[in-house]
């Protein structure tokens, strides 16, 4: 049934309508306007994001229409990009129908951008807890070109083929887990310097047609917050979240008293918690007392007091470092006593259940699974590299003894797909990992009834 408007907004949406952009623009100019993107952020219910980046000032605007319904076309308002913004446009679309497909199309100057790739976003369901939808998520770490360097025989670079490779997986999203790009020493000087490393990053021609048409979500780690093994003490961090919020388009960044890039999203019956690891993070030589912290005190509080409050039959914690290796060669969690210890003692005593872990950083791919008393098993899906080189000491951890046996991948780049799947009685999250080639490494199910506590019977009278 039509849904009913004001006499104004009709007449709005009708002028609106009525004015469709010149179709065709010519060739060599409004394309060559276009830095990077379209991309697609964050999906709600009936709001969405899209970001793109132009290359000189330019008026930007975003058609679209549910997938197969052109006659149906809505036209965003115009947003003019700017230098002081690295010419930056985001586009909030709102008023949108849920579960719906959508197709979209860009303006630059009242020009439409012909783009060789498809273009498509999607909101998500109502109401999942009646039937839930399966869906499908990408993850990875460690997208590093390697432009500055000559990589050694042994480091094994990868290419970008492997961003060809998620596209064909067909996700609904993609979650990346830090260390998305490298910024390089030279970039840290002044913000300037790594705002040219974001957009050159970003404008990779084979990045786009991944961020067209996937929704895209992201937190950081060490070399997209700074250098190697950078902390809160790293002086352009203001800068570095400034730059992140910018370039992504999560739902949120933190709360109003705790900055960071910090937030939680919903998909589907699947709740997301994201973790920042960097910009509250002690020193990693610092000494290992109460105030040694990579999350920090509020943050920690925060994920606490999240995952209490959410009623998600999954509830998918990220991020950049291992939570839980009990090898702790080199970051992770385990070296912050306080917090790991903290985290552990909250999931034993509370007892939430559906509570998965995801991380990057390693430069090895597995799956951890780790078991506590009085707990379901808690896994851990480490998903690295996407290009960068392989871990040139893993045989320190041959014998790890978390690790699911066959799930160890050392030997080539791969990337991760999470798939949600099944009846609300008997909801699946399939955990995969896949190589540049499209090949499956491994694959794993997990039932959301195996993550939780299971009450023991009362004895009859």
């Amino acid at each position: 049934m039509p849904r009913r408007i004001g006499l104004i907004g009709f007449l709005l949406s009708t002028l609106a309508l009525a004015w469709v952009p010149r179709a065709h623009a010519a060739e060599g100019t409004t394309p060559a306007l276009l830095r990077s993107g379209p991309m697609v952020g964050f999906s709600e219910v009936s709001a969405v994001e899209i970001w793109l980046q132009t290359r000189h000032a330019t008026t930007a605007q975003v058609r679209f229409w549910p997938a197969g319904r052109p006659d149906a076309a809505r036209l965003s308002p115009s947003v003019p990009t700017a230098p002081a913004t690295d010419h930056i446009a985001r586009f909030r679309l709102a008023n949108l129908d849920a579960g719906t497909r959508y197709e979209y199309e860009v303006y630059l100057d009242g020009n439409r951008v012909p783009l060789p790739y498809a273009s498509q976003f999607q909101t998500q369901h109502w109401n999942w807890k009646a039937a839930p939808p399966p869906f499908r998520f990408a993850i990875g770490s460690r997208l590093d070109v390697g432009e500055d360097e000559e990589p050694s025989e042994e480091s094994q670079p990868g290419g970008l083929e492997i961003l060809g490779a998620i596209l064909a997986q067909k996700p609904d999203a993609m979650l990346w887990l830090g260390d998305n790009f490298y910024y390089r020493d030279r970039d840290l000087g002044t913000e300037q310097a790594m705002r040219r490393r974001w957009a050159e990053m970003r404008a990779l021609p084979e990045l786009q047609p991944l961020l067209a048409s996937v929704h895209h979500y992201a937190i950081w780690d060490d070399n997209d917050f700074g250098s190697g093994n950078s902390d809160r003490t790293f002086r352009e961090r203001e800068a570095s979240l400034r730059l992140f919020r910018e370039y992504w388009a999560n739902p949120s960044y933190g709360t109003p008293e705790t900055p960071g890039i910090f937030g939680r999203f919903v998909w589907g019956d699947v709740e997301f918690f994201l973790l920042d690891d960097r910009y509250y993070r002690a020193p990693n030589l610092f000494p290992k007392d109460a105030d040694k912290r990579m999350f920090g005190r509020e943050q920690l509080r925060w994920l606490e007091e999240s995952l209490a409050a959410s009623d998600a039959r999954f509830k998918i914690v990220a991020g950049g470092n291992q939570f839980w290796n009990p090898l702790v060669y080199f970051e992770g969690l385990g070296k912050f006593p306080a917090e790991f210890n903290e985290l552990r003692d909250f999931l034993v005593h509370t007892k939430i259940p559906g509570v998965v872990f995801l991380s990057g950083d390693r430069h090895t791919s597995e799956l951890l699974k780790i078991d506590w008393p009085g707990l379901y098993p808690i896994y851990e899906f480490t998903s690295s590299p996407l290009t960068s080189e392989m871990a040139r000491s893993a045989s320190r951890e041959d014998q790890n003894p978390a690790r699911v046996p066959g799930t160890w991948v050392k030997d080539r780049q791969s990337f991760g797909l999470l798939e949600v799947s099944g009846p609300a009685e008997d909801r699946r999250l399939t955990l995969r990992a896949i190589d540049a080639h499209g090949q499956e490494l491994w694959r794993r199910e997990i039932r959301a009834e195996e993550l939780r506590v299971q009450e023991k019977e009362k004895p009859k009278r």
